[in-house]
């Protein structure tokens, strides 16, 4: 059985409804490190007809999404926890296996790749340095295909002017700078703001 905190599990539910309904799964890959240090995990998420001969669906608790993992990597994950972390300008899912220590996480997977790289590049280089002189900032949370997922902290949570500012702020620049990019989606709980306007 694989185990979600409140916050990893709020966050894929998040990821799921902003698909409107067309990815439902969770898929876990799990690559080994060439290193020999601890593996690394994707997660990503899918519809459930994409699930493969070789992948089991596993017991996430009353999590209420499916999960799929390769047959051959299931044991490995059993009696896993994955949690959601935020950090200093990145945040994403880590998976913590029961084989560790519990003093540093097995794995940290903020979004990789040629995307993430550019979109985070431009939060970091032009966006969070004008927000920053009203509390804000602006993190890249999740990238599925040409979609990014981003979420606001500080003054920008629950600001009535946030969507304003992403839409046509953020959204605007990283269009350019990314122009494969199909959509910019916010999965801030706004409602929790100091300013909430939802």
């Amino acid at each position: 059985m694989i185990t979600f905190t409140d916050q990893a599990r709020d966050v894929v539910i998040s990821f799921m409804a902003e698909s409107e309904g067309e990815l439902e799964a969770l898929r876990i890959t799990l690559r080994e490190s060439s290193s020999g240090s601890k593996p690394n995990f994707d997660l990503t998420l899918v519809r459930k007809d994409e699930q493969t001969d070789e992948e089991r669906v596993v017991e996430a608790g009353a999590d209420g999404f499916t999960v799929l993992i390769d047959e051959a990597h299931v044991s490995r994950l059993e009696g896993a926890t994955v949690d959601y972390v935020e950090r200093v300008n990145e945040s994403g899912f880590e998976v913590r296996l029961v084989e560790d220590d519990g003093d540093a996480p097995a794995v940290t997977s903020p979004p990789e790749g040629p995307i993430a790289d550019r979109v985070r590049e431009v939060l970091d280089a032009n966006v969070n340095p004008a927000i920053a002189a009203h509390g804000g900032m602006i993190s890249l949370v999740n990238v599925v295909d040409t979609d990014v997922y981003v979420e606001m902290s500080g003054g920008c949570q629950g600001c009535a002017l946030s969507r304003a500012t992403l839409r046509q702020g953020v959204e605007r620049m990283l269009r350019e700078a990314v122009p494969e990019l199909t959509a910019v989606h916010d999965v801030t709980d706004h409602a929790s703001g100091e300013n909430p306007y939802l």
